[in-house]
């Protein structure tokens, strides 16, 4: 997709896929080694960081005086688990310089690793046009597919609703779902949310109606991630 696609407010930084968000990864895959701290790196939410080290992104938000906008920083050092007597620690209005390299690494996840094997997919609407790949400012690869005002928003594969709303910028109306095995997807543009989170959904199961996008073009952004990050939707989505 060649479209500008406009993301999480996003480079440096921006807003969690924020909600980018979501909690315990779905599918009870093994939770990895978390080490004490991550320093945020340019492109990362504080959404696809939570789903890497399997934590609650508003937990996470917690742990680090990080307000409600999600907004992180590059550089910013954060804490991965919860400060002393789990207070909050105070906002910094400059990002923390970087600390020494953390002995201790998360492998990355791989859609070819059978422990990641993805759920069966399915297209997030019915035909529509595929204009082709969206590369966002924050890094995130999604698949714009513009459609006609309230057409229909499809699960593409089973899983929870972890988020609905319209708190990250550039993606207007939000459902985020988690899948098995730290998948998760993200359909943005929506005219009408018709789940709520902690949902339960079916693959084939109407969540949205479609809603417009930029220039008013009736659209969805539809994303992939596997444990936080970017996977193109095209290698994922069967053929039509």
């Amino acid at each position: 997709m060649t479209a500008a696609g406009s993301g999480v407010a996003l480079r440096a930084g921006l807003a969690c896929l924020l909600m980018l968000v979501l909690v315990a990864c779905a599918g009870g895959a093994r939770r990895p080694a978390i080490p004490d701290y991550h320093v945020v790196r340019a492109g990362e939410t504080l959404y696809a960081i939570s789903q890497r080290y399997r934590l609650d992104y508003r937990e996470l938000a917690r742990w680090n005086g990080i307000g409600r906008s999600y907004r992180i920083h590059p550089g910013q050092r954060l804490r991965l688990n919860p400060p002393p007597g789990g207070r909050t620690v105070a906002r910094r209005a400059k990002p923390a310089a970087a600390p020494p390299p953390v002995a201790r690494t998360v492998p990355r996840a791989s859609p070819d690793d059978p422990a990641h094997a993805p759920p069966p997919w399915r297209w997030p609407v019915d035909g529509g046009r595929v204009v082709g790949p969206v590369t966002q400012p924050s890094g995130g690869v999604g698949l714009r597919i513009d459609g006609a005002r309230d057409q229909p928003v499809f699960a593409a594969a089973d899983g929870k609703v972890a988020y609905t709303g319209s708190g990250l910028r550039g993606y207007g109306q939000l459902v985020i779902v988690n899948h098995v095995r730290g998948w998760l997807t993200a359909y943005g543009h929506n005219e009408r949310l018709l789940v709520a989170e902690g949902d339960s959904v079916r693959a084939g199961q109407q969540i949205a109606t479609m809603g417009p996008g930029p220039g008013q073009q009736p659209q969805l952004y539809f994303e992939i991630r596997l444990d936080g990050r970017p996977v193109d939707p095209l290698t994922q989505l069967p053929r039509r």
